[in-house]
């Protein structure tokens, strides 16, 4: 069966936090769950997105104390989203041209899954091996650089979920 629409292969549930939750109850959760990323939410409203990597890059290793650091200090704020219904290609074209990983899937305002590249590489797409090739959108999503900071519009939605490369 050839995968067309997000919901295809989105990973369906979303783990989230607060955004006044700690970077140690964030990490906390995300090692309960085996994952590398959360949805920041106030409420049902999908607010950022924070990773691993951002509690690393963003914060420790700026010398910021993960006890009283907010995720939303830390997430990538106001991430980009898809839909269940959207089509596939789209949403890696979407991930190529703003190079995240992750993106929300959200249905009537409401977070319903998760999209990762490892989602994408899960699939055995006709067209998936292509691009994957150098040069492809998914490629070029896995080459790209790290976040430069919470204020970067361009990685909005940068980690909204762990992918299997980006476990320890």
């Amino acid at each position: 069966m050839r995968a067309e629409f997000v919901r295809d292969v989105m990973t369906p549930g979303v783990v989230a936090v607060r955004p006044d939750a700690s970077l140690v109850e964030a990490a906390r959760l995300m090692r309960a769950q085996n994952i590398g990323g959360v949805v920041v939410a106030d409420g049902q409203e999908v607010v950022g997105v924070l990773t691993d990597r951002d509690i690393t890059v963003r914060a420790v290793a700026e010398g910021l104390d993960p006890q009283t650091v907010s995720a939303r200090s830390v997430c990538t704020p106001d991430p980009l989203t898809v839909g269940p219904y959207d089509l596939l290609g789209a949403a890696v074209v979407l991930m190529r041209e703003h190079a995240v990983r992750r993106l929300p899937v959200v249905e009537d305002g409401l977070p319903v899954g998760m999209l990762s590249l490892s989602d994408l590489a899960e699939q055995q797409t006709p067209g998936l091996a292509e691009q994957q090739a150098p040069g492809s959108a998914v490629a070029g999503v896995r080459g790209s650089e790290p976040e430069a900071g919470p204020d970067a519009r361009a990685d909005a939605g940068a980690d909204a979920r762990a992918d299997a490369d980006a476990a320890p």
